[in-house]
């Protein structure tokens, strides 16, 4: 998320009720990653959604969120951070609040994309606040010790949510809550927070801004669509890999270019950025087709397949606070990630809790935990001052893209070839395997990197974060 360097602000007149709200909000941000995962089964069968309906309910979020991120950053710069912060919450909680109404999937994958949108605003505005007012010292640590556990936290908890609201009110509660969630927000910020500074020099770049989410979203989409003709599959995708390699000679022509080109000369940061879209591929896969296979194939309800979720979710959170304090954690954490996705994929049709889900879920959240940490810190390592937000935007970019693109090629793989419970299990166990190689290839990848660190080829790997 671009945020602009951070300015001492004046002090809030409630600090403590301040970062509360900020943290909530971003908690909410990373909650809707997740959240809508559990409630698929019921979404399907109440609006008539094909597998890829389903997969852009979720890559709806995921892409307007992912890349609209940098221009966010940028519209804080020049909106003003309160400003930029409520107009995104206000995004948020809209598109919220219409994806909770049962109207087709055309709206609902539309209310996503607000959703996204939004959270691409109110993500680096809320991050900016809370640097603007813990400028230095060990309070500066504090706060973003509580940001990163919100963060954390907000996709633990996504499918556990997801589960006791769709068992209990059904699957339109699942957007309602984040409506209802965002007014307390709404209410407090305006009177606990000054207008704050605006960046009068700063200017959108909006060629900039159109063509990276133009070539995203027909990369995506071409990648994920049904239509077997060739339009869908093999033109747009290559459309939007035009778009995406014209961002470089755009950007080094505008004069407040969206990505500076001083950071594509960065090899820590395109080294990171790079394994950061492998493991957001990983990441969302696993929290999309778990829930699918326990519902679809082993027969849970939404509540019990959300309640499973926890041993992941707590080896995830704990594996992340311990990764800020263990040295390099980041190729164990993908071997360990890998080999607990190909235990998954052995999960057999008739499989049980304790014998069959419990031990993946733990080595799936704890590889998770260990590799986001350290793989976060060396996108950054190398960043200059001026460009610390960009940097951070970037790496958030990559983990939301990674994960859109992964569904878009592992979904297919997912897709039974008849409607026998054998044949959904084996399209499940499929894309996982798949995901599991995605690790592996993130593995070697980092070992690569390794290496070329050891020779100075590049910079070294972060061994604390």
């Amino acid at each position: 998320m671009s945020i602009p360097v951070p300015v001492p602000a004046p002090r809030p007149h409630r600090p403590a009720l301040l970062l509360s709200l900020l943290a909530g909000a971003q908690f909410l941000v990373v909650l809707n990653t997740s959240i809508v995962n559990v409630a698929l089964p019921a979404i399907g069968q109440d609006l008539n959604l094909t597998p890829n309906g389903l997969a852009w309910t979720v890559n709806a979020y995921l892409i307007a969120f992912g890349a609209l991120l940098p221009l966010g950053g940028r519209l804080t710069d020049l909106l003003g951070h309160r400003t930029a912060f409520l107009s995104g919450l206000l995004l948020f909680a809209a598109g919220s609040l219409a994806a909770s109404i049962p109207s087709g999937a055309g709206p609902l994958i539309t209310a996503r994309a607000v959703q996204g949108i939004g959270a691409a605003l109110l993500s680096p505005s809320g991050l900016a606040i809370l640097l603007a007012h813990r400028p230095s010292g060990p309070g500066r640590g504090k706060a973003l010790g509580i940001w990163g556990a919100a963060s954390a936290a907000g996709g633990a908890a996504g499918v556990l949510l997801g589960g006791v609201l769709t068992s209990s009110l059904g699957w339109w509660a699942v957007f309602a809550v984040s409506a209802l969630a965002a007014l307390p927000c709404l209410v407090a910020i305006p009177v606990l927070l000054a207008p704050g500074i605006r960046d009068s020099t700063a200017r959108l770049d909006l060629p900039g801004a159109l063509t990276v989410t133009a070539g995203l979203t027909l990369l995506v989409y071409g990648l994920g669509a049904e239509d077997a003709t060739p339009l869908p599959g093999v033109v747009l995708p290559a459309v939007g890999l035009a778009l995406l390699a014209a961002l470089v000679p755009i950007e080094r022509r505008a004069r407040n270019p969206l990505l500076p080109p001083a950071l594509l000369r960065n090899r820590s940061l395109v080294t990171g950025n790079l394994l950061m879209l492998l493991l957001g591929a990983v990441w969302v896969a696993t929290f999309f087709f778990l829930p699918l296979y326990q519902q679809k194939v082993l027969g849970y309800s939404p509540l019990e397949a959300g309640l499973t979720q926890l041993p992941l979710a707590a080896a995830l959170m704990a594996a992340s606070w311990g990764a800020g304090r263990l040295p390099k954690t980041l190729l164990p954490g993908l071997v360990v990630l890998a080999a607990g996705l190909l235990w998954l994929a052995r999960l057999p049709v008739d499989g049980a809790f304790l014998p069959d889900l419990l031990g993946p879920s733990v080595l799936i959240g704890t590889g998770l935990g260990l590799a986001f940490v350290p793989l976060t810190a060396l996108g950054v390592a190398e960043a200059e001052p001026q460009h610390a937000g960009i940097a951070g935007g970037l790496i958030n970019t990559s983990r939301q893209v990674g994960g859109a693109l992964g569904l878009a090629v592992l979904t297919p793989l997912a897709a039974p070839a008849t409607p026998a419970l054998t044949a959904q299990a084996h399209g499940y166990r499929r894309a996982l395997a798949a995901a599991a190689l995605i690790a592996l290839l993130a593995a070697a990848a980092s070992v690569v990197h390794l290496l070329r660190s050891r020779t100075g080829a590049a910079a070294p790997l972060p061994g604390r974060s």
